[in-house]
């Protein structure tokens, strides 16, 4: 296959505007009609018009009736080894483009809409230059999705030379929820029992673009980056202003964790020279709910914790020190600035302050409070039920609630930070060629990188740096790391669930080979042509190629 074509890459132009036409926003019913929208593209697939038992939806079974599509190219060499490749088709909003939203699904009429608009540098240039694509989604992610179509449009023309199976998911809900790929994990296993499908690699075509300002590489990810999201919920000792010494603010307490997590690089993973995000907060508040002269009782924060090679177990260790540590300092202070008050007023005498440092995860919690009442289980299963007649609430505040009821239940009702994990989790994948698979994808990737030729940089990395969907392709199998998560997320499989088995089951290595641009959830959201309509084609079909023919 010829990728200098210009037929290639022009269908891939095609399908690419084809998708970004739907405006298929997140938890919206336009995810729907996109899914429609490529379910009828590849229908027109003269394979998938004889065979159409391979070409299906995957309901998600919510409100809105999401659904992914899967199809399956069956080549006519005898062969059960298949390559699962996946690309998401929903998007973020469009309120950015404010005057200009009603283009924003419009490319071409979105550009010269755009001459008029004062922007960036280096946004004018690339608009200017002619050499790139504006628009919703057309980058986040529907060329990716484009440049997959495209292909099975083309290895189903000569699937007599092709030596296994491709299959591809197009899924929903990526930017929000997930809940595509979580629905489309278990059908893949249940085709890979079935079928005998001998998986090699999840492949996903999602963005890249320049991970900082001068990098000029195009990056082939193999592995991803993993996200946990430690939480703490404190509770001080509450007071009136006037006595402020007579209680513990939570949101010092709050405030200290804050200081001594966020963007703490201690936090960071280190593999093979490349280094995760530190933590960075993604919620802080106290649990007032109306203005008083009262110091609050409680306050939560939560944090997005990237990982490479830390497991949940690791992290909740990590977090439960560093929250007794910050505590520990936040009592220390207490008492320094009580005893100058003292010795400022002629009528104090200083004695020190009744407070102590006490951190607990939330099972460490749970035995506490079983010794007490042995009931508690069953009045945590009643309130939960409770909370789930609101069908709307938040998967975060859910925990919260759960961890709210289970401290209010303890008869100590001193100061305490109970650590726990909120939703959602994407387990990191690190490829480090130690085992057949891995090794095969690794060779796979670096013959196609190899053997094109390009005037762009071709640099490989470990870890997609994005949360995505390709964490769902496998998950730790050690029971410890799994009880450490499911134990410590209030509401799992409740409120909350991951296919997690399933996940295992797969245990699939994952790589991402994208197309390239800038500015993903920006109004000067862009793809640019030349790469991503012929690099990175070239390169997908290669891998695929190399991996059935190990």
């Amino acid at each position: 296959m010829n990728f200098v074509n210009e037929r290639i890459s022009k269908r891939i132009e095609e399908i690419a505007l084809e998708l970004t036409e739907v405006f298929s926003i997140s938890d919206t019913y336009g995810e729907v009609e996109v899914s429609e929208k490529v379910y009828e593209i590849l229908k027109k697939i003269p394979y998938f018009t004889e065979n159409p038992n391979d070409l299906f939806f995957v309901n998600t079974n919510d409100k809105l009736g999401r659904k992914s599509v899967v199809a399956i190219l069956r080549g006519k060499k005898q062969s059960k080894n298949a390559v699962v490749l996946i690309g998401h088709t929903d998007t973020v909003g469009i309120s950015d483009y404010g005057a200009l939203a009603e283009y924003a699904n419009r490319p071409y009429e979105l550009a010269e809409r755009l001459k008029n608009v004062k922007l960036d540098e280096a946004s004018k240039r690339d608009l200017e230059s002619g050499e790139y694509l504006f628009g919703r989604g057309i980058f986040d992610m529907k060329s990716g999705d484009a440049v997959i179509m495209a292909l099975l449009e083309e290895i189903s023309k000569d699937l007599d030379n092709l030596e296994g199976n491709i299959i591809f998911a197009a899924v929903c809900d990526e930017e929000a929820n997930s809940s595509g790929m979580l629905s489309v994990v278990p059908k893949l296993v249940e085709l890979q029992e079935k079928e005998k499908f001998e998986y090699l690699a999840l492949l996903d075509t999602d963005y890249i673009t320049a991970e900082f300002i001068g990098d000029e590489s195009k990056n082939i990810y193999i592995g991803t980056v993993g996200k946990l999201m430690p939480s703490f919920f404190v509770v001080g000792k509450e007071t009136h202003v006037g006595e402020s010494f007579n209680g513990i603010d939570p949101n010092e307490i709050s405030s200290a964790i804050m200081s001594r997590i966020n963007m703490n690089t201690e936090f960071c993973d280190i593999a093979d020279g490349e280094v995760s995000l530190p933590p960075i907060s993604l919620y802080q508040r106290d649990q007032k709910t109306e203005y008083s002269v009262q110091v609050g009782k409680t306050s939560v924060l939560y944090f997005n914790y990237a990982t490479h090679t830390s497991t949940p177990d690791m992290v909740l260790e990590k977090m439960k020190k560093a929250a007794f540590e910050a505590f520990e300092g936040v009592v220390v202070k207490l008492n320094e600035q009580y005893k100058k008050f003292c010795e400022m007023s002629s009528n104090r005498t200083y004695k020190k302050l009744p407070w102590e440092a006490r951190v607990l995860t939330y099972t460490e919690l749970l035995e506490k409070v079983r010794e007490e009442k042995p009931q508690i289980d069953e009045i945590l299963k009643k309130y939960s039920e409770e909370l789930l007649k609101n069908e709307n609430i938040d998967t975060r505040v859910f925990a919260q609630r759960m961890v709210e009821k289970l401290q209010a239940t303890w008869k100590d009702q001193n100061p305490v930070v109970v650590v726990y994990f909120s939703p959602p989790y994407y387990p990191h994948i690190y490829i480090d060629g130690t085992n057949p698979k891995d090794k095969a994808l690794i060779d796979a990737v670096d013959n196609a990188v190899k053997t094109t030729k390009t005037d762009y940089k071709l640099a490989y990395k470990k870890f997609f740096p994005y949360i995505s969907d390709l964490s769902y392709g496998a998950a730790p199998k050690d029971p410890a790391i799994i009880a450490a998560l499911k134990n410590n997320m209030p509401g799992f499989g409740v409120k909350y669930s991951l296919p997690l088995e399933d996940m295992q089951k797969l245990s699939l290595p994952v790589l991402d080979i994208g197309c390239f641009g800038y500015d993903a959830h920006k109004f000067t959201e862009r793809v640019e042509k030349k790469y991503s309509f012929t690099v990175t084609p070239e390169l997908v079909y290669k891998t695929i190629m190399n991996l059935l023919k190990r």
